[in-house]
């Protein structure tokens, strides 16, 4: 609910373009305001878009009590998408950990 409340503007080093809410059937462009439908049926799932295609995902466990948490990265090779992959799991983490 928090994500959902208060959209984060930036995820590590990855500045948050769009934030789509599946429940609430609304994709915000964090630059303009502007707010459209996702088109898509009621989910309880957060979708952030993120700069340099990359993007984080957010929804509850089907079968646990718990958040589950998303994201990919682009890299211009494997050895920089994985850097850029653990810079966003720590990113990730931090951001969870900040919430609390």
């Amino acid at each position: 609910e928090t994500l959902r409340k208060d959209a984060p503007q930036a995820i590590g080093d990855y500045k948050v373009l769009s934030a789509r809410d599946y429940k609430e059937d609304t994709i915000k462009n964090l630059e303009t305001g502007e707010i459209t439908s996702t088109g898509l049926p009621a989910s309880n799932v957060l979708y952030y878009d993120l700069n340099d295609d990359a993007w984080v995902c957010v929804r509850p466990s089907g079968t646990e009590p718990k958040v589950k948490f998303y994201y990919g990265v682009k890299g211009t090779s494997l050895a920089d998408a994985d850097e850029k992959s653990d810079a966003m799991g720590k990113a990730v983490l931090e951001m969870v950990d900040s919430m609390k």
